[in-house]
């Protein structure tokens, strides 16, 4: 059994929860390798449709990596895929939830925008306060960040590393939904149960359409570009399953 996270499953929903809370789910190398593997295994898993990842308790999502863990000499490993098993897991398929309660600070802003969605409770604090300390956020929130919410607004939270609670993130956009402290992974699993409702192979294909895109600078380009998983759409049992239960007014049976 892991010791620095732990695993459950929910009709079909993965949860993923950083098991730290001494320490405010900061993770050093052994919590970042029992991450990467959850992660891993909830890829492999056919019966779970979406992941959920959040932190124990209702103090820190995440409050990034292990600094005292660090300065006290021990070496840095990350896997990988990165961070949390995540920021670096480029090829997943399979949408991943962030549940963010509390703060989730460096490394751990850097998951949760990894994450396909963030869900926040209103006491979250999100921020990249990595210059702070002479570091620079390097596991991705350089990167994500200004592509979610545009160079500007990236930039002045960034070079300032400011922290940034619920409703502003939400204003700027990398908050999908802000609920009362303690409810985020309620309403987690409320937004994970909608997605599992839907067509995995249309959930697979759309994940990756849209992350590969981004690849492209012109529009045309990403959308004459050529997808695998569009193809495997278009030839798949969940393309004739669902225009078939739409016109027999009945609950479509997923196969694909």
């Amino acid at each position: 059994m892991p010791d620095f996270c732990t695993v459950g499953e929910q009709d079909g929903v993965t949860i993923i929860t950083i098991n730290r809370p001494e320490v405010m789910n900061s993770l050093h190398p052994p919590a970042n390798f029992e991450l990467d593997a959850a992660v891993k295994a909830f890829e492999a898993n056919p019966a779970a449709r979406v992941a959920i990842i959040t932190g124990a308790g209702d103090r820190a999502f995440s409050a990034g990596n292990d600094l005292k863990y660090t300065a006290a000499g021990h070496k840095i490993e990350v896997p990988d895929s990165g961070f949390g098993g995540l920021t670096k897991n480029y090829h997943r398929t399979k949408p991943v939830i962030a549940a963010v309660n509390g703060v989730a600070l460096g490394g751990g802003f850097e998951i949760a925008l990894a994450c396909d969605l963030i869900i926040a409770s209103e006491n979250a604090i999100f921020g990249l306060p990595e210059p702070k300390v002479g570091l620079a956020a390097l596991a991705g929130g350089l990167n994500r960040l200004p592509r979610q919410i545009g160079v500007k607004n990236a930039l002045g939270m960034i070079l300032t590393g400011r922290h940034v609670g619920a409703a502003e993130g939400k204003a700027l956009g990398f908050v999908n939904e802000v609920v009362e402290s303690g409810g985020a992974l309620e309403a987690a699993l409320k937004w994970a149960a909608t997605i599992a409702a839907n067509s995995p192979q249309s959930i697979r294909t759309s994940l990756d359409v849209v992350m590969r895109s981004l690849d492209f600078a012109s529009v045309g380009d990403s959308i004459d570009a050529h997808y695998a998983s569009v193809d495997d759409l278009r030839s798949g049992p969940d393309a004739v399953e669902g225009p078939l239960a739409f016109a027999e007014k009945r609950k479509p049976n997923w196969r694909a």
